[in-house]
């Protein structure tokens, strides 16, 4: 059994993204298939465990202008520790872009967060701007330590609305961390799902967020 679950993540790993019998396989599915079964599965995983990390060398900048330096942006939560607040989202967003995936192989998911720039009162009140987000995610088997994906960039930039769009949006309930947090569990889901991972839209800035929940976009 053990020999088989290698094999089902080595194949993973390497990206087989073959079609396989069109009906739903179960969780369980991968260790009750021969070899020649599992070489036919597609990339097909589950969360099991996630990791992420903000790490305290990224420089947090509370500056209310326009264009601030610094890593980490962050006014979409009551003052205090940022580098807590922008955990809580990607973890937020791991859960909700991972809840209806049920695939062969419970999975590992590792975040490693490079830029949180989200927009401060002074550019969402007026011109609007870039939600500018980076990290790095690895999909591991949290078994075998086998790679399943990654580590790979994401870019992960999104519109951010100013001016009357930006009162009219957060009227109703579509505020930063609500978008942001959408946006990022699409993103982490198109990454654990698709045989090709993420990819950043033409341009590279989502402009509307397609949400978890089922309503329009937004």
């Amino acid at each position: 059994m053990k020999h088989v679950r290698i094999i089902v993540v080595m194949m993973l790993g390497l990206g087989v993204t073959a079609c396989g019998n069109s009906d739903t396989a179960t969780r369980n599915a991968a260790f009750e298939s021969t070899p020649n079964e599992i070489l036919a599965q597609p990339f097909s995983i589950s969360l099991a465990e996630m990791d992420v990390r903000v790490p305290s060398t990224l420089r947090v900048s509370e500056a209310n202008r326009f264009l601030p330096g610094g890593d980490i942006v962050w006014r979409g939560d009551a003052y205090g520790n940022r580098y807590d607040q922008v955990k809580a989202i990607f973890e937020e967003s791991v859960a909700l872009g991972a809840e209806p995936l049920n695939g062969l192989i419970p999975a590992k998911v590792e975040i490693e967060v490079k830029r949180f720039h989200a927009l401060t009162e002074k550019t969402r009140y007026s011109i609007g701007g870039i939600h500018s987000i980076e990290f790095v995610m690895t999909i591991i088997d949290p078994v075998t330590g086998i790679v399943l994906r990654g580590p790979k960039e994401i870019k992960a930039d999104l519109l951010g609305y100013g001016g009357s769009k930006a009162l009219q949006a957060e009227a109703r309930g579509l505020t930063q961390k609500f978008r942001i947090t959408q946006h990022l569990a699409r993103v982490i889901r198109d990454e654990m799902s698709l045989p090709q991972g993420f990819l950043a839209p033409p341009g590279g800035v989502t402009k509307r967020v397609t949400p978890m929940l089922p309503t329009q976009p937004i």
